[in-house]
């Protein structure tokens, strides 16, 4: 019944004035690549929202300062978000989303290390989680106090790096590293009930020995909360399952596979995608 509370919460949520900011700066980036991975970006956005706006220690003028938290975004064909919020914050210029995708871009359509503020080159289904172990790790020895967060899409539980790595993570009792789960329900080609089978989660995760907990992941205050007090136990590595809705802001294709990723948008039909932003409630 938790689970159902939360994907039901997940609906009634609307979107204020920010979060349909960060949305607009996705599709201006669609705007010109025509093609891209609208459901995912729009499904994590208040993820990433939270944790640049409340959570996470970065230096803009210095993004490779030791005293930064870490970032991990492992689903890489969700670029746009993560793209945005650089923008929104200063890392990037907002004028680079609209080359999105170009030959010459540092902008491609999975994340590049190249881009100023990314942390790891991803893309590949269940690497980003092995990688920020390794980061997560190196921290731990080094006697450092930063964080590691990592946000996982919930199709790419199917691979085997993610339960390997979750056993490395339980053995050193990684408790500065988070894992946020995009639990949007749909991977590339349909439901994750129909493809993957991969069902509740906190249970999965806390049998390799993690501690895992459920959220509503469009809600602001409740990530804020949630986040501002971890680890959730110490010499635990917290999971956060975010409940939220694939292309959350229009209405008409929430929770579609068929904007898991979609190419050929017309300027006609980017015109209606915004219209339609701005009129969710």
């Amino acid at each position: 019944m938790q689970n159902l509370k939360k994907i039901n919460n997940s609906f009634k949520i609307g979107l204020d004035d920010r979060s349909k900011y960060l949305r607009r700066l996705v599709l201006r980036g669609l705007r010109n690549s025509k093609r891209g991975h609208l459901g995912s970006s729009f499904s994590m956005i208040e993820i990433l929202r939270v944790l640049y706006d409340n959570i996470m220690h970065y230096n803009i003028k210095n993004p490779l300062s030791k005293n930064r938290d870490r970032l991990v975004v492992s689903p890489g064909w969700a670029s746009l978000p993560l793209y945005a919020i650089l923008a929104d914050k200063g890392f990037i210029k907002k004028s680079e989303l609209d080359y999105f995708m170009d030959l010459n871009s540092k902008l491609g359509g999975c994340i590049e290390r190249g881009v100023k503020g990314v942390e790891a080159t991803t893309g590949s289904c269940g690497h980003g989680l092995p990688i920020a172990v390794g980061i997560a790790k190196a921290l731990k020895l080094s006697k450092s106090n930063q964080k590691v967060f990592v946000i996982l899409g919930d199709g790419e539980h199917g691979e085997g790096t993610i339960w390997e790595a979750a056993i490395s993570i339980a053995k050193n009792k990684l408790d500065n590293l988070i894992i946020l789960v995009d639990n949007n329900k749909i991977q590339c080609s349909g439901s994750i009930k129909e493809i993957s089978s991969i069902e509740n989660f906190s249970a999965k995760w806390n049998s390799f020995g993690l501690n895992a907990i459920e959220i509503n992941g469009h809600d602001i205050s409740e990530l804020k909360k949630t986040l501002k007090n971890i680890p959730i136990k110490k010499n635990y590595a917290s999971v956060i399952i975010c409940h939220t809705v694939m292309c959350k802001g229009i209405k008409k294709y929430e929770n579609s596979p068929d904007y898991h990723w979609k190419g050929g948008f017309s300027d006609q039909e980017l015109f209606s995608l915004e219209k339609s932003l701005e009129d969710y409630k």
